[in-house]
């Protein structure tokens, strides 16, 4: 049985290493120099280091010690100076050695500084390792000067060691820099779906209200002249249909604007949500602009998952568009079957009448669909669902979309 204890012993061991994993590099790299340094001291794990030229030993004296710290305390520079870090400390560990002062664990700093200018120096890096190499090999050549037993093969060994530790860093310099590169690349991917995503929302919007506000306008200003007195509430269709817009521009903003949970924690702005429960709103507007719409649902309707019910609202006023647009007058159907695994949507627009005293109105779009007719596509796959839209063989359009039923947590 798990101590209640136990979360909150956890928080504060944790507690430290957060702590410590935001300070500041430098302050970090001053630690760890400054360990190194002393553990240089410490007579157990003193003995352990690099070590070249295996010349007779010198007594510790204070040139000693000083060489000693000079190559590990530079470490504390050793990602905001990378190249100067390298430098100090490998000219410290070059007259250390042909001193002949006794192996130091302090001439592990060598090790370290040629990795982080592998990993962290950015500008002259092969002018940086052309120096380094110019200067062991220098140091090859003092130390069988003094008399080193060591041949070519111990000097070639030594160097590739040395070498492997900067090439860790370029390793690891590379992989960050691609990780860099792909997280670009990601946030500039999101950014574009998100302006994608906008500018679909602004396009159903717009179009579809100022679609319906220029047909009402055309029938009010009909109206004007054949039934005075019906002109005003051609006038007031159009005007609410100018508030509805706002309504949904306002929703849309608000959206824009929110981050987190406030989107959906504000009860002004989710009033305001085009969700499946005011799909009749489209349907009343539509027939203000004259269009003949019949609309009916069938089984229960329970809230939906955000991405579902904009979904759906979006299908029905964008088909609700195009019939308004390249089918003025024609009968339209809206059919909504609420499912336990799915949501079927219907819209059914028909052809043009026989009588050849009344010329067609309608204008077939185009069977790949347009801007929005593509932009609902990719909204219905994204909520995992499908959506067909094309001419009917008998005449018309219809727009076909199947979504999944995502119930909304209570």
């Amino acid at each position: 049985m798990t101590s209640p204890q136990a979360p909150w012993s956890r928080a504060r061991l944790r507690a430290p290493l957060d702590w410590w994993e935001e300070r500041d590099a430098f302050l970090k790299d001053g630690v760890l120099a400054l360990a190194l340094a002393l553990l240089a001291f410490v007579p157990t794990v003193s003995h352990i280091g690099a070590q070249i030229g295996d010349l007779p030993e010198r007594p510790v004296s204070v040139p000693s010690i000083g060489l000693i710290l000079a190559q590990t305390l530079p470490l504390a520079a050793r990602r905001r100076w990378p190249a100067g870090c390298l430098v100090v400390v490998a000219g410290a560990f070059a007259v250390y050695q042909a001193l002949g002062f006794a192996t130091t664990s302090g001439s592990l700093g060598l090790y370290l500084a040629l990795y982080s200018a592998g990993a962290h120096q950015v500008r002259l890096r092969h002018a940086l390792a052309g120096v380094v190499s110019a200067g062991y090999a220098a140091l090859a050549l003092v130390l069988n000067r003094l008399g080193s037993p060591q041949g070519i093969a111990d000097y070639l060994a030594f160097y590739l060691t040395l070498g492997a530790f900067w090439l860790v860093g370029s390793t690891v310099r590379t992989r960050r820099a691609e990780e860099a590169q792909r997280r670009r690349l990601a946030a500039e991917v999101a950014t574009a779906a998100e302006r994608a995503r906008i500018a679909g929302e602004l396009h159903d919007v717009v179009t579809h209200h100022v679609t319906a506000m220029v047909v009402q306008a055309d029938a009010a200003q009909f109206l004007l002249t054949s039934a005075p007195d019906k002109a005003g509430e051609g006038l007031s269709a159009v005007s609410d249909t100018g508030r509805r817009a706002l309504t949904e521009l306002r929703y849309l903003l608000g959206v824009l604007e929110a981050t987190g949970e406030s989107a959906s924690a504000d009860p002004a702005r989710a009033d305001r949500a085009p969700t499946l429960g005011r799909l009749g709103d489209l349907v009343e507007q539509a027939r203000w602009s004259g269009q003949p719409v019949e609309f009916s649902e069938r089984g229960e309707r329970r809230a939906q998952s955000v991405d579902v019910e904009l979904a759906a609202y979006r299908v029905v006023q964008e088909a609700l568009t195009n019939a308004m647009k390249y089918a003025a007058g024609q009968p339209t159907r809206v059919l909504v079957r609420h499912g336990e695994e799915r949501i079927e949507i219907r819209v059914t627009t028909d052809g043009p009448t026989a009588s050849p005293a009344a010329p067609p109105a309608v204008r077939r779009p185009d069977p790949g669909g347009g801007r929005g007719l593509a932009g609902l596509r990719a909204r219905a796959r994204m909520a995992g669902g499908e959506l067909e839209a094309g001419p009917r063989p008998e005449g018309g359009f219809e727009v076909h979309a199947t979504l999944p039923s995502k119930p909304a947590p209570e």
